[in-house]
């Protein structure tokens, strides 16, 4: 007969808006072990798997702390209170826990007064975004029918079984899978299963339970604003619609979304575990790059897998159409669905595509060796060389008007580049190698189209190397240290690390720049010998910068950049990834303008 050897769930603690999936070990029965379901829709020998939910409720309410969300609250902001900061902010589970957070608590007041100061009472606006309710039922929405409903019809009111100790059940849910909800904080789940016989629909044998944790809200980052660079000196708000209102200018988003596979616990030991667990992260870099409402997304370390389940068919609900580029996997020889990549979004009410281009740094590796190199020596040159990054190259073609009055009816076409240059250190010159690749491929589109472009992604390359000064400077000083290392030649004649595109790093646009609001405290978040943001990427081990949107700067201009981090606001969780950011590298966003200029 089917019996449950083992339940247990992959994470301690639940979270809103995060699947939980227990682990179930199955003997089948011809003595088979087993972990695949077994539904009333596919019994085995007249026995399927029956699943519910409940949500154990105390008669005493139970607060949660807004710093250290798996702990109990034991005292509350009452400013929070008086300032109507929702309310999963103002509390805190001590008195340490309260004065060691008052420094980026007392954020939350100050932007609160202003919003008051400014709009009336626009708190909504601030916080609306990204607070714990908000964020569950944005998610909520875009969820499938079967997270909605987690396997009951109606959800509420459920049956209802009073337990003695003043606690009652409600049951939330009749799937394996259960999505805990706002209602589910403070509380603890439940799970059974059990074995049921297909006649009589009655139990068989003992009933399998689990206790999790008490519910936790989804930490929700702060609001990122944006910082308008043109010389106005009113900080920007996004409309309801996220654009600004414009129609001639669009935003540009590019993020390292740090793969799953990449996501230890050994390198991130000081992340908490649920809030390095995929079904958690997925969660809260959906809702942050929703939140940021780009016309254009540029994201890096994209699994193939995650790709197509979730972020392909989440973006779409919310307008996004997407195209795709795997890395190769000459190197790579584990799961293939594992494999990360780039993955470009364009919203399809403002943008429609035109072509695609993929770039494999494989396949040139494998042409220059067979051109440059004899048989014996190509081997040794390929391991060196394959790295499995790519490049994925997009033309778009915008459905607003950037033109004006006088080129009424003409075509505007964007080309975005979006790469990930993930090359060791060590290996300076096939990191440079690669990207003087991709902008020899770039030029060949410019040349035969006067087309504005857009190079975003994570170079892995820091202000001042090679790569950078190649893409900056569109060119590399012979006497750069970053040359000594060529045991391929590849870089040889070092006279030809040049290139013919203006481009500029949108983020230099803040040291540019006059007074205005916002943009002193910005320019302190630069280095100002590079002018290049002080860091994208901030663990443990390493801070600085590795990500940037470079744009041609003939036929763009910036208009407004996301603001950028302060290490100190981050260091309260160490690094990143944390349980409010969910990736190593913060996100970067650009809005630009299309300007009309002379044919090149």
């Amino acid at each position: 007969m089917l019996s449950v050897l083992r339940v247990h769930l992959p994470s301690d603690i639940p979270i809103v808006g995060c699947e939980l999936t227990p682990y179930l070990l199955l003997r089948r029965p011809d003595k088979t072990i087993t972990t695949d379901d077994v539904p009333e829709s596919a019994p085995l020998e007249g026995h399927f798997l029956r699943y519910k939910w409940y949500r154990i409720q105390s008669d005493k309410k139970v607060a949660v702390c807004s710093i250290h969300p798996s702990e109990q609250a034991t005292l509350q902001c009452l400013g929070c209170v008086k300032a109507k900061i929702p309310v999963a902010k103002s509390y805190h589970c001590s008195p340490k826990c309260f004065s060691d957070a008052w420094q980026h608590h007392r954020v939350l007041h100050d932007r609160a007064a202003s919003a008051v100061n400014e709009n009336g009472n626009d708190e909504e606006e601030l916080f609306g975004r990204f607070n714990s309710s908000g964020s569950a039922a944005s998610l909520s929405g875009s969820a499938s029918t079967t997270s909605l409903t987690n396997g009951s019809t109606p959800l509420y009111p459920a049956a209802v079984t009073q337990r003695s100790g003043g606690e009652t059940w409600f049951e939330v849910g009749r799937y394996k899978t259960y999505t805990p909800t706002a209602d589910d904080i403070g509380h603890v789940l439940k799970f059974e299963c059990v074995v049921v016989e297909v006649e009589t629909k009655l139990p068989v044998g003992h009933v399998n339970t689990i206790l999790t944790s008490r519910v936790i809200p989804a930490p929700s980052p702060s609001p990122r604003c944006l910082i308008p660079v043109n010389g106005a000196d009113v900080i920007g708000h996004l409309d309801s619609d996220g654009r600004v209102s414009s129609s001639g200018t669009f935003t540009v988003l590019s993020y390292n979304i740090l793969s799953d596979a990449y996501a230890s616990s050994e390198l991130y030991s000081y992340c908490p575990s649920w809030a390095l667990s995929w079904p958690y992260r997925r969660q809260n870099l959906l809702r942050e790059i929703v939140g940021y409402r780009a016309d254009i997304v540029c994201l890096q370390e994209v699994q193939s897998d995650h790709y197509e389940e979730f972020f392909a068919p989440e973006l779409d609900k919310h307008g996004y159409v997407g195209l795709y580029k795997r890395k190769t996997n000459e190197v790579y020889s584990a799961n293939t669905n594992t494999i990360d990549g780039c993955a470009t979004f364009f919203r399809r009410d403002r943008f429609s595509h035109v072509k695609k281009y993929e770039v494999e740094f494989n396949k040139a590796a494998q042409s220059w060796t067979d051109s440059q190199l004899p048989s014996a020596q190509k081997k040794t040159a390929l391991n060196r060389l394959f790295k499995d990054n790519v490049a994925l190259i997009v033309v778009l073609e915008a459905k607003f008007s950037n033109q004006g009055v006088d080129n009424p009816g003409k075509r505007q076409l964007l080309c975005v580049a979006n790469t990930h240059v993930n090359v060791h250190h060590d290996l300076k010159d096939v990191k440079l190698w690669q990207v003087h690749t991709l902008l020899k491929g770039l030029e060949k589109i410019a040349a035969s189209a006067d087309i504005p472009m857009l190079v975003c992604g994570d170079f892995n390359s820091v202000p001042g190397s090679a790569p950078h000064s190649l893409l900056a400077m569109g060119k590399v000083d012979p006497l750069h240290p970053d040359l000594a290392a060529d045991p391929l030649g590849i870089l040889r004649p070092n006279s030809k690390l040049v290139h013919q595109l203006p481009l500029v790093s949108a983020y230099s646009s803040f040291a540019r720049m006059g007074v205005g609001l916002g943009l002193e405290q910005q320019r302190r978040r630069l280095d100002s010998t590079t002018n290049e943001p002080l860091f994208t990427n901030c663990t443990r081990d390493f801070i600085g910068t590795l990500d940037y949107i470079f744009y041609t700067a003939d036929s763009l201009t910036v208009e407004a950049l996301l603001e950028l981090l302060d290490e100190e606001s981050l260091r309260k969780d160490t690094a990143l990834p944390s349980p409010e950011w969910s990736s190593d590298h913060i996100a970067l966003l650009a809005e630009f303008r299309c300007m009309p200029r002379a044919r090149r």
